[in-house]
């Protein structure tokens, strides 16, 4: 054994490693596919070797292959053997190889199901860690399935390295296995308050991609992520936080009333452009849900506006880039308060970075109004002129056209304005947006009636110089004006001045080098103006002008007939015809105008894009019936379906032409050269490109040179948009001068004038049209569908996931685990026929029973939770309130889920039940005396057995422990407390601690600005005391106070925080303090207020609510180690509900259980004091018995929990 060892050694020395390969490919770049051909040889009978060292290197080097695009899935079974290995070294490599080429068409997948289940529970972190890391890369649904317990149990791990990744992983399984969302959601959401930041980190991200698709499923988490939003200082964390806070509110708009304030802080003190940016983004989604029912919010916009400013204006082009694209968010709402920074946008236009530029355009095009169209049009018109390169600028022509036509054409006053600024658009030379012009020329001719006679002019004019827009036909799109003009002219040639000049532009034969599209509407718009114009003559009695305006058409018309276009061709052999027959019946003196104009009579109005979607099925039509029989399987698959047209028979009928000679092959290629050379965009091997040109003779090989004309062409005869403005400004001048004229004269006949007239300034609405303008709607079918939804993708994986967790869980839904089939031994049927029976006729009731208490349970629990929530939001204190409401509130997170806990250890559950099924009464008797107690053993079995078999739900044990029973709606209640008031400020405040910092509690102080003045330079200073003391800034002496990080306007209120350094917490006391701050009103100046307070610390000010399940909660009281204490208020008429909420959520408790009229409650203090009480209720009286680590701190507890009791 040890000869065939070293043996083994040896044989390793001479492998190649990675190194040596990745040597080697550099070396043999000349024959690498070669090379590595035989690596790959030398890799397969490395695997065939025993040693799992050789092994592994081998497929340590097949990773590396892969990675430069090898297939390597022939090795999937050796890698899973590597993965196997007992050493992490190669067990790594292992599970590296098996997450890059391992999927879910692998065949040995499944192989690795036992191997993964034996890592994840390996005793060595690193194993478990490399085993939850390779599988993120190739979950399947049936390893996710069958691992889905083993990765939800190490959620729970003790080290919080392997709690991170099992979080993590958590939302791979849920995108396979959908089905285990529901079970794994309770431990999940327990990590969002684990004591680790990294796995807190790690479940607020899985929470927040899963919420990015259904948010309404995790509406009910609001309160506990708005206390981490207000708790945590990770940036990272409040991103997704935020992020998800904006998809939730649009759901609930409550929500942002608790929202605006906190953002609004943290876009003040926050550095991070980051942060920043999601504040700002979250804040303008709040407010576009609440633009219905919220008060006036302009601060914060204003406030969002400016810091967008700094971002926008930074050196940096990406802070430059998100700034305009969050501008572009509140543009929609509050376009105002954007339209103040319009030189700004326009400032951008000139950057270099085209994506800036592309992103101001988009920000132009919500800034415009009736004011400010053509003076934003006009600058971006002169950056056409001065574009660098065809997609900037054809980006600019897009975005002209959709500012001036957004809104159904509601900001254009002047629409010969408009017409003129589509005219100077198509001198733009290589344009490939020539049809989005020439479709803008005929919505505004159709659907605006009083501008048609101008744009008839215009159109006419374009024809006529025909010669300047075709001259680029074969290089541009812009040939395509030509289209609209020739529409416009022929549908309206009443309008035309000249219509003989119009008629003989569109008959020239340069027409005919136009594309077969363009042709085709100049013939069929020929005939129109033909009609209208013949119409006239006959009308005239002018017989001699008809007939050579007939005769005209007939020379004309052929050159059309001889186009290769099908449909030109079409049109004008149909329109020659009928222009002969009209010739004939005028050489007969007939009257023939009416019956032509008949042929083109009726307006034509714009259809809706979705017109068509939009017409109803008739009924009876099934349009998926086949129309035909359909063909039968029978026939054979060889068989070549019947020619319609006789030319295919013939193609199919030739055969394969013989060979060409070498004759014919030289002709050939000397034909392909001289195309070749002939080809302008062909690239020539030719060294010399001058010596082809003079060899060649023929005028046709000169070079053509494109020159870039740096002033746009002038077409004759078109007028400048430029004056348009001119003319408008006067325009709007004479509409003021008439305005005040107007204006003066109510002035005159009312008597006193009205102060601050002169500051009248000009809104949209007060701006009118320069013509009367009658747009028409688009038309629809009768009897439209209503709307259109849109088909969600049925191959969505976050489709799958959109599940209820509110609803409680149900027994098919728990996680299998994977248990071993126990054998049973057979039974004789003497013995087993008895036994069977009884059970049998025992059975049925208590099922029956148990079903109906689920149904109930579950009721409960859903409009318990749907409760939570409404409690949390309604409640009346200012939006940073709420992490202490959502964290004290009994009805959201102090709930136990002691079946989760019977789930996960159920043999330690077996062997705690004698101490779980005590009388209640233990909770107030040492531990010694528990076997004399036992008045109520016989009825508290039955009810912890069915409360066993309740099914685990989100963070609640179902109505025996959860304490938020739903017998009566809660009382609103407040955490916040009145600190001082004057007439200028009133102060409201809350202390909350932290388990992570055991010696310190934050103050949040709510200010109020009661008064009409301007309040800042707020200044705020405690006395410290041996005990308590304000943590002040660096370099602050304790006399020193400290300042607010804000100011406040009339009417407006904010929250400031403040930490304060704890020593000992037994006690209550109070600290002596001064608010100082500068009251600025308006005209009278500034004065310097002081307002005195005193701040209160209770006990229970040191206090965190914080779960416990009641076996724990057992322990603790049996340890021995706990002082005890006992108060009594007598006159006490409130129900025992509100009741115990009152206590948890004013002293911070949780409900540990709950029986009839008798709760226990817990609670634990910032420096790890634990406090159990025992609450009982009477008839008249409440008797509390409490039990803690320090008699002091209890007693002094007591008696706040007796004063919050005497007021009720």
């Amino acid at each position: 054994m040890a000869l065939k060892m070293v043996k083994g050694s040896i044989d390793r020395m001479f492998d190649k490693n990675l190194q040596d390969l990745v040597r080697g490919i550099r070396n043999h770049k000349e024959d690498e596919a070669k090379y590595i051909s035989q690596c790959i040889d030398e890799i397969k009978q490395e695997l065939k070797q025993d040693n799992i060292a050789v092994k592994a290197n081998a497929v340590c080097k097949l990773t590396y292959l892969q990675m430069l695009g090898y297939d390597i899935s022939w090795a999937a079974f050796n890698i899973i053997e590597v993965m196997s290995a007992s050493k992490f070294t190669f067990k790594r490599i292992g599970y590296l190889a098996a997450s890059q080429c391992f999927h879910e068409g692998t065949d040995v997948i499944m192989l690795t199901t036992n191997q993964i289940r034996k890592d994840l529970s390996s005793p060595s972190q690193y194993d478990t860690g490399v085993a939850l890391t390779g599988l993120s890369c190739f979950v399947t649904p049936d390893l996710a399935r069958d691992l889905a317990n083993d990765i939800m149990t190490l959620m729970s791990h003790t080290k919080p390295y392997i709690r991170k990744k099992a979080v993590l992983i958590m939302y791979k399984v849920f995108l396979k296995y959908p089905e285990s969302l529901r079970p794994a959601f309770p431990r999940l959401k327990e990590k969002l308050e684990d004591p680790d930041p990294g796995v807190q980190s790690a479940a607020v991200n899985v929470i927040c991609e899963l919420a990015r698709r259904n948010p309404k499923n995790y509406l009910s988490l609001a309160p506990l992520f708005f206390k981490l939003m207000t708790s945590s200082t990770n940036n990272w964390v409040l991103i997704k936080i935020i992020k998800l806070f904006g998809a939730l509110t649009p759901l609930e708009p409550r929500l942002g009333k608790k929202l605006i304030e906190p953002l609004t802080n943290l876009i003040h003190s926050t550095s991070a452009m980051s942060l920043l940016y999601e504040c700002v983004n979250t804040v303008i989604a709040v407010l576009i849900s609440l633009s219905s029912g919220m008060p006036n919010h302009s601060a914060s916009i204003q406030l969002c506006v400016q810091k967008l400013r700094i971002l926008i204006e930074d050196s940096d082009q990406n802070l430059k880039y998100l700034g305009l694209l969050a501008m572009s968010k509140i543009l929609r709402t509050h376009p105002k308060s954007v339209q103040a920074h319009k030189d700004l946008v326009l400032q951008c236009l000139d950057d270099k970075d085209e994506s800036i530029r592309l992103r101001a355009l988009d920000l132009l095009y919500g800034m415009v109004s009736k004011k400010n169209l053509m003076e934003i049009v006009k600058k971006l018109m002169t950056h056409v002129d001065k574009a660098e390169g065809t997609t900037y600028r054809d980006e600019l022509l897009t975005k002209i056209i959709d500012i001036c036509s957004q809104c159904n054409y509601q900001h254009i006053t002047n629409f010969e304005w408009y017409i003129s600024i589509l005219v100077e658009l198509t001198r733009l030379e290589g344009t490939r947006h020539g049809h989005l012009i020439a479709a803008q020329m005929l919505d505004v001719a159709i659907r605006v009636k009083a501008i048609r006679g101008f744009a008839v002019s215009q159109m006419s004019t374009l024809l006529d110089s025909t010669h300047l827009v075709a001259s680029s036909t074969q290089r541009s799109g812009i040939c395509e004006v030509l289209y609209a003009a020739a529409w416009i002219c022929g549908e309206f040639s009443e309008h035309l001045q000249e219509p003989q000049q119009t008629l003989e532009a569109m008959l020239r034969p340069k027409v005919t080098t136009l594309p077969g599209h363009i042709q085709a509407v100049y013939v069929q718009n020929v005939v129109k103006l033909y009609a209208s114009m013949l119409l006239q003559m006959e009308q005239d009695s002018d017989a001699e002008a008809a007939q050579e305006l007939t005769q005209l058409m007939v020379e004309r018309l052929p050159q059309f007939v001889q186009s290769a276009d099908l449909e030109v061709q079409e049109r004008a052999s149909c329109i020659l015809q009928l222009v002969k027959h009209i010739q004939k019946l005028q050489a007969k003196d007939m009257p023939v105008a009416e019956e032509v104009s008949a042929l083109f009579a009726g307006e034509l109005n714009p259809v809706a894009p979705k017109a068509q979607k939009k017409v109803p099925v008739p009924e009876g039509l099934d349009l998926d019936a086949w129309i035909n029989e359909p063909p039968s399987d029978s026939e054979s698959e060889d068989e070549m379906p019947k020619a319609i047209f006789h030319d295919e028979e013939q193609r199919h009928a030739k055969q394969r032409p013989p060979e060409a000679d070498e004759e014919e092959l030289a002709r050939r290629r000397e034909a392909r050269k001289q195309e070749q050379a002939n080809n302008p965009f062909y690239i020539k091997s030719s060294p010399s490109p001058q010596k082809r040109y003079q060899d060649a003779p023929g005028v046709e090989h000169i070079p053509v040179v494109q020159i870039d004309l740096s002033v746009p062409l002038k077409v004759p005869g078109l007028p400048t948009s430029e004056q348009y403005v001119k003319l408008e400004e006067e325009r709007r001048h004479r509409q003021r001068l008439e305005k005040e004229r107007r204006r003066k004269r109510r002035k005159e006949k009312k008597g006193k004038p009205r102060r601050h007239s002169s500051l009248h300034t000009e809104s949209d609405e007060d701006i009118a049209p320069a013509q009367q303008v009658d747009i028409i709607t688009e038309e629809m079918p009768e009897n439209a569908l209503p709307s259109d939804e849109d088909d969600k993708d049925p191959n969505d994986p976050y489709r799958a996931l959109d599940i209820d967790l509110d609803k409680p869980l149900a027994d098919s839904e728990k996680l299998p685990i994977q248990k071993h089939r126990n054998a049973e031994p057979s039974k004789s049927p003497e013995k087993e026929d008895v036994p069977v029976l009884e059970k049998k006729s025992k059975k049925p009731r208590k099922k029956e029973k148990k079903h109906r208490e689920k149904d109930r349970e579950r009721k409960k629990e859903k409009e318990r939770k749907s409760e939570d929530l409404d409690f949390w939001l309604s409640t009346t204190p200012p939006p940073a309130a709420a992490p202490s409401l959502s964290t004290e509130e009994p009805g959201v997170n102090a709930v136990v889920n002691a079946p989760e806990e019977e789930h996960e250890e159920p043999k330690r559950q077996e062997q705690d039940d004698e101490e779980e099924e005590q009388d209640p009464e233990k909770v107030r008797k040492p531990s010694k005396h528990k076997k004399k107690k036992h008045k109520k053993k016989e009825e508290r079995p039955k009810e912890k057995k069915s409360k066993k078999k309740l099914p685990v739900c989100d963070g609640a044990a179902g109505p025996v422990e959860n304490g938020a029973l739903d017998e009566e709606p809660l009382p609103p209640m407040s955490s916040y407390c009145l600190l001082a008031e004057n007439s200028y400020v009133k102060m409201t405040y809350d202390v909350q601690g932290s388990l992570q910092k055991h010696s310190q509690v934050t103050v949040s102080i709510v200010l109020e600005n009661q008064g009409s003045s301007f309040l800042k330079s707020m200044e705020l200073n405690v006395l410290d005391s041996l005990n308590t003391k304000l943590a002040r800034p660096e370099g602050s002496s304790v006399h020193d106070g400290v300042p607010v990080p804000f100011q406040l306007p009339p009417g407006i209120s904010n929250e400031a925080q403040f930490v304060f350094t704890i020593q000992s917490i037994v006690m209550a006391q109070k600290l002596k303090g001064t608010l100082s701050f500068i009251s600025k009103q308006n005209e009278e100046g500034s004065t310097h207020e002081k307002l005195d307070f005193k701040l209160h610390f209770s006990c229970t000010s040191y206090l965190i609510t914080t779960p416990c399940y009641s076996d724990a909660f057992a322990k603790l009281l049996e340890s021995g180690d706990l002082s005890m204490s006992s108060i009594k208020v007598d006159g006490i008429s409130m129900s025992f509900q509100n009741l115990l909420a009152k206590i948890c959520f004013h002293h911070h408790f949780s409900v540990v259980e709950r029986v009839d009229s008798c709760a226990s409650l817990y609670s634990r203090s910032i420096q790890g004091h634990h406090i159990c009480l025992l609450v009982k209720k009477g008839e008249k009286s409440v008797s509390v018995d409490g039990k803690c680590n320090d008699s002091t701190l209890l007693s002094n507890l007591l008696e706040e929990v007796k004063a919050t009791l005497a007021k009720c």
